[in-house]
């Protein structure tokens, strides 16, 4: 049967496998039978599949395939993620786990990243992880589980974004010590200049809602610029060349831990390069055809992100000469192209490109914290849901969620003034929480049976079991080695309080389960209008002869 051609038997057929499905929640009728019957286009197959989901469509479809990587690859940016925690691999292990921690670390992401693609692809909506677990878990608990995991994405992309803020602000204050070496930088200065980068970064989505799209695109072209003249500078530019041995050398780890530790610490670190790959499914609902493009991004963001980070970390590491100097750096990014080039000039040009990246990329991270927590407010997920889930009518997108996205973020920086320790070990914890959401719906999946997935264009078949199966048993792993400390001995000044803020946060959420949860809906799905309806998104030209018309509504 052609993709286009859906006939009546073959609904009747799709009705009777799914009928005793635990997750159909409204039977598709003969009035949802003339709407999937009318689709003619691209844009009202994707309208279908969102209404299928539980939601009405409500912001304009603004991203192409280009703007939507531009997105992704704004929040990921693993050269740039990487360059400010690559000095922690350089403590555990050298030069060595910088190179192979982050090799093995994109293809555990990958991984990861693959199998939360292919829900992605069955179930495009800006709820991601939650609405996934949603309509996979059991009846009994799918409310239960959809809870916790959407307060832990709202959480979890508001602290990403706090990172990323954290990081321009470290930077820029990095560069006026440079210039300046006996300038004391304060913890309240960073935040101030923390609080301007919020400032600044957010604005750009009142001034022109409209042209997000545009200004990812622009935010990608100049990361990868970036990248390409920092790699040229440092080879053209390089005071000397380590040989091979020196990448491969053991013994150089200065954290006191085993090798065997010092390995899954390191690939735990290196996977803040990757940090954030679910972006894309976020904007699923402005975007035309999500189910093929969202993994499509996916995918195409943890391609680039290993082609951009891996050859500026191995350039990098072959022009250090002074490994005690980098480790020891406040701002190791900035020591080791200073090592390299040998100038000032270059090495000031480079960072402060560096920084205008960790900044303008800040935008598409807003864009995200506020979808997220849009989204699940109008599930009725959070105190005053009517209230966030308005989508507002002169900017056409969540602006009150994108301002509470921004209050907490202004007002968890002020932690840095408390506690750069407690302050760092949210940071570091970001990637356990994002993890954690993209493992949970992989295990409902792989419990509750693939074979209940609907059609879509992503379909892993046998390696989806792997990737699903993966996941679970590598959120136990990170679960374990985020919470060790990064060094030993250790003492009060730099203990890991991740573990202590992971059961903090999970003691708040149950107390919100408590409260606010039993107003908690989850979206309307329709289980059988989705069958139908992922089959006919999935063709290339939807069209809608009066002959299929016919056979649908007969």
């Amino acid at each position: 049967m052609d993709e286009t051609a859906i006939n009546a038997s073959s609904v009747r057929s799709l009705k009777d496998d799914t009928k005793n499905n635990s997750a159909a929640e409204t039977p598709l009728n003969k009035e949802d039978l003339i709407v999937v019957g009318s689709i003619n286009s691209v844009e009202d197959a994707d309208d279908v599949v969102l209404r299928a989901n539980g939601h009405d469509p409500a912001m304009q479809r603004q991203f192409k395939w280009l703007s939507a990587l531009g997105l992704a690859f704004s929040i990921t940016n693993s050269w740039v993620g990487y360059l400010s925690n690559f000095g922690q691999n350089l403590i555990y292990n050298g030069p060595r786990m910088v190179i192979f921690g982050l090799v093995l670390a994109f293809f555990v992401q990958f991984a990861v990243t693959l199998g939360l693609s292919e829900l992605a692809s069955a179930f495009p909506s800006s709820g991601g992880q939650y609405h996934f677990c949603y309509i996979l878990a059991p009846k009994k608990h799918k409310r239960f589980a959809a809870f916790i995991i959407g307060w832990m994405s709202v959480v979890a992309w508001w602290v990403v974004t706090s990172s990323g803020l954290s990081l321009a602000a470290v930077s820029i204050c990095g560069l006026a010590r440079f210039f300046h070496p006996d300038f004391v930088i304060h913890a309240y200065q960073i935040w101030l200049v923390y609080v301007g980068c919020a400032f600044i970064t957010i604005v750009p989505l009142f001034l022109a809602p409209s042209k997000v799209s545009v200004t990812v695109q622009v935010t990608l072209f100049l990361s990868l610029i970036g990248m390409v003249l920092m790699f040229i500078i440092v080879l053209a530019m390089r005071q000397q060349v380590q040989p091979a041995s020196w990448i491969t050398q053991g013994g150089l780890g200065t954290s006191g831990w085993n090798d065997g530790t010092a390995w899954l610490l390191g690939i735990t670190n290196a996977m803040y390069t990757f940090g954030g790959t679910d972006g894309a499914i976020h904007i699923s609902e402005e975007m035309s055809q999500p189910g093929r493009r969202v993994p499509q991004v996916m995918g195409a963001t943890m391609l680039v992100g290993i082609l951009t980070a891996l050859p500026i970390m191995l350039a990098l590491m072959f022009c250090m000469n002074d490994l005690d100097a980098v480790i020891n750096s406040p701002l190791p990014s900035l020591e080791i192209v200073y090592q390299a080039t040998g100038s000032k000039a270059a090495t000031s040009f480079t960072i402060i490109w560096l920084a205008v990246i960790y900044v303008i990329c800040l935008t598409a991270q807003w864009v995200t914290a506020g979808r997220i927590a849009w989204a699940f407010a109008r599930d009725h997920g959070v105190p005053f849901s009517n209230y966030f889930a308005r989508i507002d009518p002169y900017f056409k997108f969540p602006v009150r969620t994108t301002v509470a996205a921004f209050v907490f973020v202004c007002c968890y920086g002020l932690l840095y003034l408390a506690s750069t320790t407690a302050f760092n070990s949210i940071v570091t914890g970001a990637v356990l929480y994002l993890n954690i959401t993209y493992a949970v719906p992989q295990g409902i999946a792989l419990f509750q049976g693939r074979k209940k997935l609907p059609p879509r264009y992503l379909n892993l078949g046998w390696l989806g079991y792997f990737c699903n199966a993966f996941s679970c048993l590598w959120i136990v792993i990170l679960g374990v080695m985020v919470c060790f400390p990064p060094s030993i001995p250790t003492s009060t000044a730099t203990m890991n309080y991740t573990s202590v803020i992971l059961v903090g946060l999970f003691t708040i959420f149950i107390i919100f389960w408590f409260t606010i949860g039993r107003n908690f809906e989850g979206p309307h799905i329709q289980w059988d209008m989705i069958q139908v309806a992922n089959q006919i998104s999935r063709a290339k030209n939807p069209t809608a002869s009066s002959s299929r018309r016919a056979s649908v509504e007969a």
